[in-house]
């Protein structure tokens, strides 16, 4: 999904004007910051061994959506999927989305977004977030031309600043998603160690792609531990192995999801979201890793926060 982060939010809006309408299209309500613990659907509860709720990214099945939303999302529950994240709304108002939603018995906890090109834009992303009932908006993409430079890098981080502060109005927590892209030195610093240095994280959490932080070169756990609590969502998918990092359904491939998932109560993940973005047959990839991450046993990490459950503390 293509994001235009061109023109400053507050350029065409005053900052004070931007909030107050926001707030009158969907009414004001403060958000914490997505480290603070705090009851919400999806928070892991019962057996430290469980994971948190695994979702659908409905870009894996982008075509079919764009056919019928509705059959659509019937199919994907019929799998065991109870959340998805959506990747657009496929021309239907948001309470179209939100009734359709409801009537496969699904819940949508988050959205791919863009960021657009006005404030009016951003008001409507968040008005409809707010609609459907989304608890985090998650931008995926930033404008070629910005990622160039460390200078462009450091604008986007104040406009997702911006961005994260105005929806935190409406109760919406703004999440950033990663590529590889991210993790291509510029001048001796990791653009995407810039950007989390330089965006508020009680406004700006990460969604963090496992995949493509593996195929990067990246540790995951290396993000857990320098961001703790800071990752409420996660894309989930599996790499057949460098160099070219084929994609494959989760456990088909060669990463350690015990290893990762152990460290899940320090990283903050309260979502994890199923993706391909190539696959053959989408849903009966979705299938495939449903089974599998429903199959899953992973006992907390000694040093993962939840292993004070299984002690006993």
């Amino acid at each position: 999904m293509s994001c235009d982060l061109s023109t400053d939010l507050s350029s065409a809006l005053g900052r004070r004007t931007f909030l107050q309408r926001l707030g009158a299209s969907v009414g004001a309500t403060v958000l914490a910051g997505c480290h603070h613990a705090r009851a919400e659907h999806g928070t892991m509860t019962g057996s430290p061994h469980a994971l948190p709720p695994i979702g659908a990214e409905l870009f894996t099945v982008r075509a079919a959506m764009q056919a019928d939303v509705d059959r659509t999302l019937v199919r994907v529950a019929a799998i065991g999927y109870r959340e998805v994240e959506m990747a657009g709304y496929f021309g239907r108002s948001a309470r179209d989305i939100r009734d359709s939603l409801r009537s496969a018995g699904l819940v949508a906890p988050s959205a791919l977004v863009s960021l657009g090109t006005t404030p009016d834009d951003w008001v409507r992303v968040v008005a409809d977030a707010h609609t459907i009932g989304h608890r985090y908006v998650v931008i995926p993409a930033v404008p070629a031309a910005l990622r160039q430079t460390l200078d462009g890098w450091r604008q986007i981080a104040e406009r997702l600043n911006h961005a994260a502060e105005a929806a935190a109005q409406a109760g919406i927590q703004v999440a950033y998603h990663n590529h590889a892209k991210e993790f291509v030195p510029i001048d001796g610093r990791v653009p995407y160690d810039l950007l989390l240095e330089s965006t508020d994280p009680t406004l700006v959490a990460l969604e963090i792609d496992l995949y493509w932080m593996t195929r990067a070169g990246q540790d995951p756990l290396t993000y857990f531990a320098r961001w703790p609590g800071r990752i409420p969502l996660v894309h989930v998918k599996d790499s057949l192995g460098p160099p070219a990092h084929p994609m494959a359904d989760v456990g088909a491939g060669t990463i350690d999801w015990r290893r990762l998932f152990a460290h899940r109560a320090e990283a903050g993940i309260r979502h994890c979201f199923v993706e391909r973005d190539d696959a053959p047959d989408p849903f009966a990839s979705l299938a495939a890793s449903y089974a599998y991450l429903t199959r899953l046993d992973v006992p907390c990490a000694v040093s993962d926060p939840c292993s004070r459950v299984m002690r006993g503390m």
